[in-house]
């Protein structure tokens, strides 16, 4: 019979066949490290494993956005990420949309920070920890999952409740799983070259995190014949990304050469190059049909990957395990029914698709200014004559600068695209439509402008609040939602949903946190900004789940409002 060992007790080199945690994680990136800390915030334990030695040793996500910042926001890591990150200038639209501000903060800075908040937390993590395989109990009991110590070169078998595949692109678990995959032709391939080279004094005049180098004037190598240079630590540590032509073979040049190339995208040769990392990623365009099955869960490249295009990688890895992790816990701890686990499936892989194709359509607009541009011609001769096309005076000349024109206002589409950030709307079982009327629609473009909407299944809009006392500081309704529990927001007129709220919370087990806006009441909406989004009646109520999305709003306060309330509570959680 197999020795067995809880996974507390576990110790590499013990001769243990068989242990048992509560929930194993597969992944210690973005995906992997965000859904252990959400999970602790429950007062949820387990085990992350990774089959790499560490962290992640190149900074390839860095851009973290609002939405995703405010889920780290929720269990107060936002504050560490601040101070290791860059901050930037931003822009008044951003500023309205969230109490966080946008920050780059490259994935070797990212990835340790998470693991160590999770572990702290409760969390175990095994590093060199390779996934063999997995097999799911018939009784839908929970996962058995074989992993091999790459240093011990012991195999041994972890019990779980579930398993969650944030394993990467090239997730074996996704595979096993067999899951349909939605393929699209992928855009070749990539290299990123980690560069230590002082760019100061060319940053005085054109500051900037990122920078896309075209030199049509030289010859190109098939290997890199346009390049990105990525700030990771201003203004001396950068991310080169080259990409070859369609017909470059995929194999390791000499350093020699990357550096040459470099140092052409760079224009100063004054400027010292040291290579710290070379390593090539995919041009994907794929999303998994389906999330999961059974109690194993797919989140972050694992079931989407695309390009960087947006900066969205990460930023939906955080924002998936966000979503998992309340449904995870409410379950497991007997406050709703299993279905409600199905609606992680039902409300992110839209997502997710969606970034996926936004994501190559946008680079597919850089390919398009770069034929503009001439980049895209096979000589040195005609890319200059196409380049030179742009200040020709001539019908030709002046289509040719529309043409860029248009490229280049699609660039600043996905540059400042708010939109895509922010204005997911989930449609599934935890989300009550049905009484709503129709979706409310809007004249600017959903994928560059934010639409703050109290309308079920979009994110709690961000307010300003404050109370009457006199220096009291202002407080966002994003951090009154939140913090593993429901919020229930309301205003004059609308003391009934408290009492309510807390029959329905006495009822199902579940904390509903309740606050009243308005004039004189418990929170003041001094700027009238709740006033213009939240949508309902001053006696209404928005209802909002513990991820800050709004699951079912009032739009007053009425004879039977007790009733309907609990009956929304109980749909919600599948109960």
């Amino acid at each position: 019979m197999a020795e067995t060992s809880h996974v507390n007790g576990f110790h590499a080199g013990d001769p243990v066949a068989e242990v048992s945690t509560d929930y194993l994680i597969v992944g210690t990136g973005p995906a992997g490290a965000s859904l252990a800390c959400f999970l602790a915030q429950h007062g949820l334990t387990g085990l992350i494993v990774s089959q790499d030695p560490g962290n992640a040793d190149t900074p390839r996500a860095h851009i973290t956005n609002m939405a995703a910042l405010d889920c780290l926001r929720d269990i107060g890591v936002d504050k560490d990420c601040y101070k290791i990150g860059t901050q930037g200038n931003t822009m008044g639209d951003y500023e309205l949309a969230s109490p966080s501000e946008p920050l780059d903060l490259p994935q070797t800075l990212l990835e340790p920070l998470l693991i160590r908040h999770a572990t702290l937390n409760g969390f175990k993590c095994r590093w060199d920890t390779k996934f063999i395989s997995f097999k799911q109990d018939p009784s839908d009991e929970g996962v058995t999952t074989t992993l091999y110590d790459k240093v011990t070169g012991q195999t041994y078998r972890v019990r779980s409740k579930h398993l969650f595949a944030c394993d990467g692109a090239r997730s074996p678990i996704m595979q096993q799983l067999d899951v349909p995959m939605i393929k699209r032709p992928g855009q070749g391939f990539a290299i990123n070259i980690l560069i230590e080279a002082d760019m100061t004094h060319l940053m005085k005049s054109r500051m900037g995190n990122l920078h896309w180098v075209l030199t049509p004037d030289k010859e190109h190598p098939d290997y890199a014949w346009i390049g990105c240079l990525r700030m990771v630590k201003p203004w001396h540590e950068w991310l080169c990304i080259i990409f070859p032509s369609p017909e470059a073979e995929r194999k390791a040049r000499h350093e020699s050469e990357y550096i040459k190339r470099v140092r052409e995208f760079i224009g100063d040769d004054s400027v010292e190059v040291k290579i710290k990392g070379i390593s090539t990623w995919m041009i994907n365009e794929t999303a998994a049909g389906e999330y999961s099955r059974g109690n194993v869960y797919g989140l972050g490249d694992a079931v989407h990957r695309h390009p960087p295009n947006h900066g969205l990688g990460s930023n939906t890895c955080i924002q998936d395990a966000h979503n998992l992790a309340w449904k995870v816990a409410y379950v497991d701890k007997g406050l709703a029914g299993k279905e409600l686990l199905g609606t992680y499936n039902a409300e992110r892989q839209p997502v997710g698709l969606d970034v996926v194709t936004q994501a190559n359509a946008s680079l597919r607009n850089h390919k398009r200014i770069w034929e503009i541009l001439g980049n895209l011609e096979p000589t040195v001769a005609a890319r200059i004559a196409k380049f030179d096309l742009l200040k020709e005076d001539s019908d030709r000349g002046q289509k040719s600068r529309q043409e860029l024109a248009e490229a280049l206002r699609l660039i600043n589409r996905e540059e400042h695209g708010l939109g895509i950030e922010m204005n997911q709307r989930y449609t599934s079982s935890a989300v009550l439509k049905s009484d709503q009327g129709a979706m409310p629609t809007f004249t600017t473009d959903s994928l560059e402008h934010y639409h703050p909407t109290t309308y079920p299944g979009a994110r709690l809009p961000h307010v300003w609040l404050t109370r009457t006392i006199p220096d009291q500081k202002h407080i966002s309704t994003i951090d009154l939602a939140g913090k593993g529990q429901f919020a229930l927001f309301t205003g004059i007129g609308g003391q009934g949903w408290r009492d309510a709220a807390q029959q329905a919370s006495a009822e199902f087990g579940v904390p509903i946190a309740v606050y009243s806006i308005g004039f004189r009441q418990e929170w003041e909406d001094q700027y009238l900004d709740w006033a213009k989004v939240r949508d309902v009646a001053e006696s209404g109520c928005v209802l909002v789940r513990p991820d800050y999305f709004v699951a079912w709003r009032s739009q007053r306060w009425e004879g039977d409002s007790t009733e309907r309330l609990r009956a929304v509570v109980r749909t919600v959680l599948s109960r």
